[in-house]
């Protein structure tokens, strides 16, 4: 996006669907979005840091909602694509790690596109209290948003050579940290599933 865009009045509207749709479409880049605006507003101060913060937040808490409300009225087994291995497996994943306890699941979650939105609507299949959701999910959305923005911020701060470059070296910052959250994540999850799987029987 053009350097004017990212500073100009529609920039926290952008960056909002942006978030808004990743809670979705986990090809949507909302992190990146968070990430080099916090890093626009650490190097311009326009739009605000706390802007970006609340509006991601915002963003990120109403998309997750929204996943949760799909969950609790359509289920997780109504549409096709709910029904693939991968999907399938994520939902299971999400389902174990709810019964061990909602609000660690769930603000670790917010960090990982795709287990978010298993843990999202398994959370709204599962018809956890609405009243705990709202409130848990968005102290977790919260909390992402500023982690986002100020990866950016940070980076910004530290970075020479103005807010272009600060915006690049953000983004690539924010991949690798993404990167690395979602191996963990994948690791945790081979783990979980092996500790889980029956024995074998050797019986001959």
């Amino acid at each position: 996006m053009p350097f004017d865009l990212l500073t100009g009045p529609w920039a926290l509207l952008i960056m909002s669907l942006l978030v808004l749709g990743d809670s979705f479409l986990v090809v949507v880049p909302g992190e990146i979005a968070v990430t080099v605006l916090g890093a626009i507003a650490s190097t311009s101060g326009s739009p605000p840091l706390w802007a970006v913060i609340g509006c991601a937040g915002a963003a990120a808490a109403c998309g997750d909602i929204a996943c949760y409300l799909v969950g609790r009225t359509v289920g997780i087994e109504r549409w096709a694509w709910m029904r693939r291995p991968r999907v399938r497996a994520a939902l299971d994943w999400a389902a174990l790690r709810l019964d061990g306890g909602t609000a660690s699941v769930l603000f670790t979650a917010r960090f990982v596109p795709f287990a978010r939105l298993a843990i999202n609507l398994v959370a709204g299949a599962s018809r956890i209290h609405p009243g705990r959701y709202i409130g848990l999910v968005t102290t977790a959305a919260l909390g992402w948003a500023a982690y986002q923005a100020s990866v950016g911020a940070v980076v910004a701060a530290v970075i020479p050579g103005g807010p272009v470059l600060a915006v690049l070296v953000s983004v690539a910052v924010a991949l690798g940290l993404g990167a690395a959250i979602d191996l963990a994540v994948r690791r945790a999850r081979r783990r979980s599933s092996a500790s889980t799987r029956p024995p074998r029987s050797d019986v001959a």
